[in-house]
């Protein structure tokens, strides 16, 4: 039977005109990536490797975008996992972070009750095998749609290592990586959907090394000096120093060595201390006490003390310019809707949480507000050197805190590979909206120079040291 169409006006008009071109959908280039965005994210969560051990995961990235026609330069700031992958010339050029360090003491399989997989010492328990992934496909989608539309503009990825304790991003800005970077697009994994204009807590961490002399405990307790008498004096001062700090303080830590055996005074013992603040200068003014704690410990027990800072980050320099324009973008997108699988599994999370919400919170998007958040990430040194934008996606279960076996479990299942498909939607339209808005991109960088001050110079809470590749052993 013949297709018969109606008259309109103008329809031989139409006809006879040659066909328009269309721009492609960078939402649609996403889609047709989904596929492979969720092997990847799969097998980066089996991997689960830890901070400058990511030798697989960063190869496996590195190796996708390399295919994708991306040109890969590997081992950069002197960090064998660190890699950049780049594509396209003139115009701006839009930098896509990456992470894909797992979290070491935590282990989970992909389901919905606690069941650690025996021989697995780490788990993506803050989903980072989704972060790697959802970027990667995001990058590759904004370099196709370069590619067809013929649009100026260059777009890097970054593989960045070690977020957790490493400070990985840091090193990369020291060296000047992110110089001729116009604009950075992140987003991490999470229990919502958010563009909220989020700060983040600076902070820095290091390794209090005691070293004592062994004797027997009961034999010859005279002849001893217990290097876990200074950890344990050292943790009393910081402890008592607490009272008298600002709100926003924070100050942890964990003993990595304390002895072997109750009868044999240790001879040396390791303590490892997080300091944070929402501002740089208090956390360097609270490091001077907890070293002169330190100090004071060591004389105390008769014992020596030296420290290894391990990590450092500044607090997150928001650009609201920028995160109201994501905040429109994943509003546009809206949020996530189960399966009656996902549903089920979220069902059975829920009442393990201790602050669980409505599953259907999955499908929102919160409020845009300017909060203050009391995490850290080496994403804030990357935003003292260019204008930055970040959000997050419900990778899990409402209500699901990071660093848990509850995020581990959906960051390994269909919950959080969908998590991982929103974001890199929404990023691959954030940089698209930056490569065609001349208007965005003005406003966005008066925000961020002025935000920094005319005479803003960079500086690392890390110093000169060099990347701590040993740090995770």
């Amino acid at each position: 039977m013949p297709i018969r169409f109606a008259a309109l006006p103008g329809a031989a008009l139409l006809l006879a005109a040659p066909a328009l071109a269309v721009a492609p959908d960078p939402v649609a280039l996403v889609a047709a990536r989904e596929a492979d965005t969720t092997r990847v994210a799969r097998q980066i969560w089996e991997w689960a490797e830890v901070g400058y051990k990511e030798d697989r995961s960063s190869a496996l990235l590195a190796s996708e975008l390399s295919r994708a026609g991306f040109k890969v330069t590997k081992g950069v700031a002197g960090i064998p996992t660190a890699f950049t992958a780049e594509w396209g010339t003139g115009g701006p050029l839009i930098a896509v972070l990456g992470e894909y360090d797992a979290l070491p003491g935590i282990s989970q399989a992909a389901v919905p009750a606690r069941d650690p997989i025996a021989g697995k010492p780490a788990a993506h328990a803050c989903g980072h095998n989704l972060f790697g992934a959802a970027s990667m496909t995001a990058a590759i989608a904004v370099k196709e749609w370069l590619e067809k539309t013929g649009t100026p503009g260059r777009v890097r990825f970054y593989g960045t290592p070690a977020e957790e304790g490493g400070s990985g991003k840091v090193y990369l800005v020291r060296d000047g990586l992110f110089d001729d970077v116009d604009f950075t697009i992140n987003w991490h994994p999470g229990d919502e959907n958010s563009a909220a204009a989020e700060t983040s807590l600076a902070n820095r961490s290091a390794k209090f090394r005691f070293h004592g002399r062994s004797a027997h405990a009961a034999g010859a307790p005279d002849q001893g000096r217990s290097a876990l008498d200074g950890v344990e004096a050292m943790n009393m001062m910081v402890n008592l120093m607490r009272e008298h700090t600002t709100m926003d303080s924070r100050i942890h830590y964990v003993i990595t060595e304390g002895g072997k055996a109750p009868n044999v005074i240790p001879d040396f013992a390791e303590v490892f201390y997080y300091v944070r603040h929402s501002r740089t200068d208090e956390v360097e003014a609270m490091w001077s006490r907890v070293e002169a704690a330190a100090k004071g410990a060591a004389m105390g027990t008769g014992t020596k003390v030296e420290w290894e800072v391990i990590h450092g980050n500044n607090p997150l320099l928001v650009n609201e310019t920028l995160q109201a324009m994501m905040d429109a973008k994943l509003r546009a997108l809206g949020g996530i809707a189960y399966s009656a699988e996902e549903r089920a599994f979220a069902e059975r999370i829920a009442p393990t949480l201790a602050k669980a919400r409505p599953i259907e919170s999955a499908q929102m998007v919160a409020p845009y507000a300017r909060t203050l958040g009391y995490g850290s990430t080496d994403v804030g040194d990357v935003s003292w050197a260019t204008p930055t934008v970040g959000f997050n996606t419900a990778t899990w279960v409402p209500g699901t805190p990071s660093h848990s076996w509850q995020s581990a479990a959906a960051s390994g299942m269909s919950i959080g590979f969908k998590g991982a498909q929103l974001a890199a939607k929404a990023m691959a339209l954030a940089a698209v909206e930056l490569y065609t808005d001349p208007a965005l991109r003005a406003a966005a960088k008066a925000e961020f120079d002025a935000a920094r001050g005319r005479n803003y110079t960079y500086r690392s809470l890390l110093g000169d040291r060099k990347p701590p590749l040993d740090y995770r052993d």
